[in-house]
């Protein structure tokens, strides 16, 4: 072989090796941008999960608090209801026990 066919060859043989090179570099790189890339968006995700649970929880505790309040009038108008009941028994009832004495 003549000296330029060596030169030759080994030129390419370095070109050939700084082109694996630069790849391997270039693939490293886009490895490391995909990862980066997914820990952002597993992080949004985590992100937009947890204030979608907040608000499912406001919203869970504010229909919560409208439940509890319409229990508790439900609650405040039986319990007038029965010690208005109670009351004209216990007229009713203190008259028979008047009455009684009265009579024995």
């Amino acid at each position: 072989m003549s000296f330029e066919a060596i030169n030759s060859v080994v030129q390419a043989e370095t070109e050939a090796k700084a082109a694996v090179a630069a790849a391997e570099a270039k693939a490293r790189q886009m490895v490391s941008d995909a990862q980066a890339a997914g820990k952002a968006a597993v992080e949004a995700a985590g992100d937009k999960a947890d204030s979608a649970l907040a608000e499912l929880r406001r919203k869970a505790d504010a229909e919560a608090m409208d439940k509890a309040s319409e229990l508790q009038r439900e609650v405040e108008n039986k319990k007038a209801a029965l010690r208005a009941r109670a009351e004209t028994r216990l007229d009713r009832a203190a008259s028979l026990v008047v009455e009684r004495i009265v009579n024995s």
